[in-house]
């Protein structure tokens, strides 16, 4: 038995490693030919996994490989909402709202149809996989705006939204899902008010949390872990989304609202110091780089060519229209409502095009995989062509996207 469990973990340790250690090299290229990182990260894993040189296997229902999905998208998640300020927020509010919910409603019912059509999959299955990448990736959007100097409005509307968007996302894949597998009524009255527990609850649980975590770090007489800051902002973060699982709620919502309450600790009139705060921000940093590379990389192993080969051509067509027809219908819908935030045209172009898939629709696809649903492997596969389509076109053409349309800021010259 403890020959079996080392057995176990020297597997899990190789793999680790491996992961690391091409991880790193990856990185150093893609800062080379300049492009994403997470695009190189997922071809590295295909040329790693089962389908070519089987250096790395990880079954996609094993403990580990859940484990990382779901850990890697909660530190994710959580660092995304400690980057974005409230200030910022009061602006594009209106946006915001509307691109996160409504906005993932319209793509979610385009792509199903589409889907529907094409791959001939029952509607409701084919809803539960416009569900799955209906939602945009916060792990690839902020390290390519890292790189990108983005007008501020528009850089915090799409990193806001691509991280509520993705509690939305989760939210009506999990809805789907339970319709399907016989545990919800399809029903839209008990689907509205499941969403507004879900999101509620997530964000009620997120605020509680954050909150905790500012109070514990500050400098008022409650502020007894502010030289363990880094520790804190790791148990908010799961906490919130533990918090928010055990009120039945969206646990994704709940963490990036803990990060959102952490960022913000002004609101509540804590001060908490610069010499806090700012090992925090690093600390976060690392872990969702080491949490990019393990999830993106392990992605890639789990590519199946020869279930990609039955439907590359429907799941193609199915993205294309994701991406040209979807995608600019939404930002359309929810953009041109909102008078306040005097949305210029250059500025709409530029968020019909910046709408990467990653993180979140890839953990969502491993969960329905691992659940054994009907039309699993499709669904997966649509997801996969979906992620590495809008990384690597979209995502590799956002710097050039941005100058084009004259978005990007000018570098301040000294003197």
């Amino acid at each position: 038995m403890e020959a079996s469990v080392m057995h176990i973990v020297q597997r899990e340790l190789y793999m680790i490693t491996m992961v690391f250690l091409f991880g790193l090299l990856t990185i150093k290229l893609a800062e080379r030919i300049k492009i994403p990182d997470v695009a190189l990260f997922m071809i590295v894993g295909i040329l790693l996994g089962p389908s070519a040189f089987k250096l790395i296997t990880v079954p996609n229902d094993s403990v580990a490989y859940q484990f990382i999905i779901v850990l890697g998208s909660i530190l994710i998640l959580f660092e995304g909402g400690l980057a974005i300020h409230f200030s910022v927020l009061k602006k594009v509010w209106i946006t915001i709202s509307l691109l996160s919910i409504l906005g993932v409603l319209i793509t979610a019912i385009v792509v199903a149809v589409t889907a529907y059509y094409l791959l001939e999959m029952p509607i409701m299955y084919s809803l539960l996989l416009a569900s799955v990448i209906a939602s945009t990736d916060p792990a690839t959007l902020m390290p390519v705006f890292k790189q990108i100097a983005i007008q501020e409005k528009v850089r915090r509307t799409v990193e806001s939204e691509s991280a509520f968007n993705d509690a939305t996302g989760s939210i009506l894949t999990f809805t789907v899902l339970g319709v399907l597998i016989g545990h919800t009524k399809l029903s839209f009255s008990s689907s509205l008010w499941s969403f507004f527990r879900e999101a509620g609850g997530g964000i009620l649980a997120g605020v509680v949390i954050g909150f905790l975590g500012i109070l514990l770090t500050s400098e008022h007489r409650w502020g007894i872990f502010r030289k363990y800051s880094t520790v804190v902002s790791l148990v908010v973060a799961i906490s919130a989304y533990l918090a928010a699982g055990f009120m039945n709620a969206s646990g994704f919502m709940a963490t990036f609202t803990a990060g959102l309450v952490s960022g913000n600790h002004q609101l509540f009139r804590f001060h908490v110091s610069e010499e806090t705060k700012s090992p925090v921000f690093e600390f976060s940093g690392t872990l969702t780089l080491i949490m990019r590379t393990l999830i993106f990389m392990l992605l890639g192993t789990q590519v199946d060519f020869n279930i990609l080969g039955k439907y590359w051509l429907q799941g193609i067509l199915v993205v294309l229209v994701f991406m040209f027809i979807a995608r600019p219908l939404a930002v359309l819908l929810c953009t041109l409502p909102d008078r306040k935030a005097k949305w210029k045209w250059n500025e709409i172009l530029f968020m019909f095009w910046v709408r990467e898939t990653g993180v979140i629709p890839a953990a969502l696809s491993g969960m329905i995989v691992a659940s054994k649903v009907h039309y699993s492997n499709q669904i997966a596969s649509v997801t996969f062509i979906a992620i590495l389509m809008t990384i690597l076109i979209q995502a590799s053409t956002t710097g050039y996207v941005a100058k084009k349309l004259r978005i990007t800021l000018e570098p301040v010259k000294d003197g």
